[in-house]
């Protein structure tokens, strides 16, 4: 288990459109990242895309000199059953090898991240989550209802006026591993699991943290919990 590395949770239902850009952001983002993908039965060709990023150590080149492992990463495949969100966070904490962990939703492309600074803040934060900027049909929208507690500033431990409790949002999320091991996530609620693991921690009087210098744009689809407010 190396410092400072990291290993990425990604949730996943049949995901092929977007999939392979939310791997991709974190691979040039980030120093060889382990990719635990936890999949929930997807039909599509999610999986064959994700394939696609996985490293291959017994080869170094193909056609024309280009290295097979460019662009590529160590990457684990979890299959769940019965899923709910907490069970399947905690299914890929439960695999993850390094000591700090980053959530994010296969929707999300990792823009701004400097794993140096969220690792430092971790020493005083169970988490720091991060900016979402929303994104429809390819068009950066006005943040309203939901994406108005993504603010410029950073804020110890959030309150939503909107939801009336403490906001965190497993979309873009870091966490040291051992917090996560001795707070899991609640397996039997169907959504925002992260808002009520942020009640379950401050009142066990730690803090959170939302920074904006964390950011990520998170991409419509009709599927996705957020944008039905859900998540």
């Amino acid at each position: 288990m190396k410092k400072n590395k990291i290993s990425v949770i990604i949730r996943t239902r049949n995901e092929e459109r977007w999939i392979g850009h939310v791997i991709q952001s974190v691979i040039d983002s980030l120093d060889k990242p382990e990719i635990i993908i936890v999949d929930n039965k997807s039909t599509d060709k999610t999986l064959e895309i994700v394939k696609h990023f996985i490293q291959a150590p017994d080869l170094e080149t193909i056609d024309f000199q280009q290295p097979v492992n460019s662009g590529n990463t160590r990457i684990k495949i979890k299959n769940i059953e019965n899923y709910s969100p907490g069970k399947a966070l905690n299914l890929g904490i439960k695999h993850a090898s390094n000591k700090y962990v980053l959530v994010m939703s296969a929707h999300c492309v990792l823009n701004k991240i400097n794993i140096k600074n969220h690792i430092i803040q971790l020493k005083k934060y169970a988490c720091v989550f991060g900016n979402q900027i929303p994104v429809w049909n390819g068009k950066k929208i006005a943040k309203r209802y939901l994406w108005s507690n993504f603010v410029n500033k950073k804020v110890e431990n959030m309150y939503s006026k909107l939801e009336n409790r403490y906001f965190l949002h497993n979309a873009l999320a870091i966490y040291d591993k051992s917090i996560l091991k001795k707070y899991p996530f609640n397996e039997n609620l169907v959504g925002k699991e992260d808002r009520y693991w942020a009640k379950k921690i401050i009142k066990n009087k730690k803090k959170i943290l939302y920074d904006p210098s964390l950011e990520a744009f998170h991409h419509y689809t009709e599927n996705g919990n957020t944008w039905k407010g859900i998540g």
